[in-house]
Formats: C-alpha cells, structure tokens, sequence
C-alpha cells in the first residue's frame, strides 16, 4: 500500500517550500521530500553563504583603504578565518533552519527525510515507502562540475560546497575557472589575504559579457593583486611539494602554477542520476537535464520540474520564478509561461555587475537595428563619493520601439540599479520614460536618464 497525496514535492530549494505552502493554503495535502539540507544551494552552498563572505572580504578591503578615507586602524588589518566562517554558518544556519521550521510548522504538509526515487509516473519511494500523487514536483537542484582533467583524481580539491567548510586562510589558492562562482571567491579570499590566481580556459573572464565589460572585471581584479591566466587550453593537476601544480598551455606565463589549494569553479551538474526518472519516462537531455516545456512540465502530464535541475535557469530567482509560474497557473488558471521571463542576474565581485536582458553581442547576432551608450562609473559622483569608481554602464534600446533591449551596470550599486531598467523592460515602455524621470541625487541611478541622452546608433 501507498499513502496518497495531492502533491508530491522532491527538494527544498527555492521553489519546493514555497509550492508546499502555496499548496497548503488550497487545501491540498502535500509531502515534500529532502534528503540532505533544507533550502537547497542558496541557503547553504550559495548566495546567502557565500555573499555573507563577500561582505567579510568587503569590509577587510574598506578597513586596509583606511587612508583614502582619512583614517587609519592603527595597524594592519588582522583576518580571523575561524569567525569569519562562524558568521557565515550563523547567516546560513539561520536560514537553514528557517526553511526545515517553516515546512514542519505547515497544515496538510507532510516533512519527509530521505532519498526519493521514482517507481512509476505517480508513485515514489522514500525510506522503503510508496507515496503516490497525480501531481509530482522535482527541484532537486545541482552540484559543482567535476572536470575530466588530467591528474584530477590524484590531488586533493575545493568546490563551492566544500569552500564552506574552510576556516583558514589558502596562501595561494588556485582557481580553475573564470566565471560567476571562481571569480567571487578568488576576490574573497584574496581581500582575505591569500595569493589568487585564476585560471580560464577561455580567451577571457565571464566570456558570455561583452569584451568591455570582461575586460573592466578582469582589470577589477588585477587592481587587487590577483593573477589571471586565460587561453589556457589543457589544464592538468598533479602533486607537488610546494602544494598542488596546475599545468596550463598558455601563450603567455609560466606553464605551471603552484598553489597551495584548487578551487574548481567549471559549471554545474544537475541532480538528476540517481531519482529513477526511467522508471516514470521523464526525459532528460545530454547533459542530465529534466526537459521541460513552458509552462514547466515534463515529458510526464502530472510531473514538472523546477529550478536548476530544468536548465531554463541557475538562479536562486529564476527557481523562485519557476514555483510562480506553476502555481499561479495551477491554481489561479494563469497562463504564465517560462518564455516571458527577461534574463537578469548579478555578479557578486566588489564592485558588482548587475545584467538584464541582451548583451551587445547579441543585439548585434540579431541584426536589429539599436542605440548604446556607455558610461565609465569614474564620472558618477555617487561612485566618486565613496571612492569606488571602478566600472562602466551600458546600455542598449531598439531604435525603432526605443524600448531598452539590455544593460549592464559594472559598479557600486550595479546589482540594485539595474532593475530600474528590467521593470521598464517588463513593462515595454520607451526609455524616454527613464530619461525625463527625476531621479534623486546623489545616488547612481540618477545617471541613467544622462545617459540615455548619449544614444548612439550601434554600429
């Protein structure tokens, strides 16, 4: 025998608890199913955590910039590991718990712990149970990559799951991968006072940015100390008495980095091997991916797929946008569908990188004609103000809808002002609106009508 249930839900990321209690305040009784941590990645392995990090690394950079603001600390600035990493698991943990107390405290909500596997299109085992549902949900999330290279599997290494458990300083921490995850941490613990070198396979950083918007990074970074080794076409890992050697086939530098630590940062896996998805015919695509349509359902009528493990997203808001689409659409009979949703995300380096919509390249790919402007973030007096000036912002319209086709916004506050644009985008008004709205000074977004009175055609 099976116990019934309206829903059946598979993960506590982003969008599991929150399709739990959406559920529960219908009426429907649901069983929501976590086999490790409550919250998923972003509660314990990403944003909070690791951004919790970011503002340790921030305020040690502000304390040792001390005399550009007129003071001094009367020394040099002293870095704990051990309570840096207690504050971190303190933010997490609360977090954590959150989550686990929120789920446990729902009406009609049932809190299962343990490995779920599919055994039928509406049937599910967990701790040796059959629990069956006509709705099934999978937000099962993701892990960190771990690369074939060569010699990996013959020297010890750090991804952004075990980074959490670090409580001393790296002297050279080597990270492979010059993307979102590598790039924060190799800031972070280079503030923190560890010797960074990133590694890229690629010919630049955050290679899905614009050339000058991955330029302006990299030169951020370079600021602070940190090495960058790009193009480096075979990387390979072996043991060395200095540490861990990583080989790089680079046209310029050394062919050889030794540190003392490796962070791989090389992309995302789901977490979809192990669920038994054959046994209820859920297709996946090659790279372990539950396929999904628009409105968030699988090959499967009755199953859907939330947050990373789809692959139309990996983000903490894209997941979270996922739980609205299916239950506004369950249960208000909305029509909401993934394909309405404008691209938008941040990098958390100091300063920040704040995107939404197109990038240039793109606008360019698409042959439309469009207008930009930039801006270097030296003439915001806001930026000048705090003596952050690092940084640029540009932003892209359609000539003949003027409406805004994309912006990025590398600086303080880059992360924030952003969905100024994003709302208009959403809202398919002309950038004319932005540009003769008032704006108060001083602050970044004030710039942003200026700007646009910089249009230029693309060309």
């Amino acid at each position: 025998m099976s116990r019934h249930f309206d829903a059946i839900i598979i993960g506590t990321g982003q969008a599991g608890p929150s399709l739990a209690a959406r559920f529960s305040d219908a009426g429907m009784s649901v069983a929501i199913i976590e086999r490790n941590k409550f919250g998923g990645t972003c509660v314990n392995t990403g944003c909070i955590p690791t951004k919790t990090l970011v503002a340790s690394a921030y305020a040690a950079h502000v304390a040792c910039r001390g005399a550009d603001y007129g003071f001094t600390t009367g020394g040099a600035v002293q870095v704990d590991m051990k309570r840096i990493k207690a504050r971190k698991d303190a933010v997490s943990g609360k977090s954590n718990k959150g989550v686990e107390e929120w789920l446990r405290g729902l009406k009609n909500c049932t809190v299962i712990q343990g490995h779920a596997r599919f055994r039928s299109a509406r049937t599910v085992s967990v701790n040796d149970e059959l629990l069956d549902a006509d709705r099934i949900f999978i937000n099962v999330g993701g892990r960190a990559s771990v690369p074939e290279l060569p010699g990996i599997h013959d020297v010890p290494f750090l991804n952004n799951s075990s980074m959490m458990d670090v409580d001393f300083l790296p002297k050279h921490l080597v990270v492979v991968g010059g993307s979102y995850v590598g790039l924060e941490f190799g800031q972070i613990y280079r503030r923190f006072g560890s010797e960074v070198t990133v590694i890229e396979m690629g010919p630049r950083l955050v290679g899905r940015e614009d050339e000058d918007v991955s330029q302006s990074v990299r030169e951020i970074l370079e600021a602070e100390g940190i090495k960058i080794r790009t193009d480096a076409k075979c990387i390979s890992l072996s043991k060395h008495e200095g540490g861990i050697a990583v080989g790089v086939d680079c046209e310029d530098g050394e062919p050889e980095v030794i540190g003392t630590h490796v962070l791989l940062a090389v992309g995302r896996t789901p977490n979809t091997q192990d669920l038994g998805l054959d046994q209820a015919g859920v297709a996946t695509d090659a790279r372990g991916y539950i396929t999904v349509d628009d409105h968030l359902q699988t090959s499967v009528p009755g199953i859907w797929a939330l947050g990373d493990c789809n692959g139309r997203g990996a983000f903490t808001h894209t997941s979270y946008n996922d739980y609205e689409i299916v239950a506004d659409n369950l249960l208000n009979g909305d029509h909401r569908r993934v394909s309405d949703r404008i691209q938008t995300y941040a990098l958390y380096t100091d300063p920040p990188l704040g995107r939404c919509g197109m990038t240039e390249n793109e606008v360019r790919k698409s042959g439309r004609k469009a207008l930009v402007a930039k801006y270097p973030m030296s003439r915001v007096s806001r930026a000048v103000e705090k003596g952050e000036t690092q940084g640029l912002i540009k932003l892209l319209v359609d000539a003949e809808t003027k409406q805004f086709l994309g912006a990025a916004i590398l600086g303080t506050g880059g992360d924030e002002v952003v969905h100024v644009l994003l709302d208009m985008m959403y809202a398919k008004a002309p950038y004319t609106v932005v540009q003769r709205a008032m704006h108060i000074h001083p602050t970044v977004s004030e710039y942003l009508p200026t700007i646009l009175g910089k249009l230029e055609p693309l060309k």
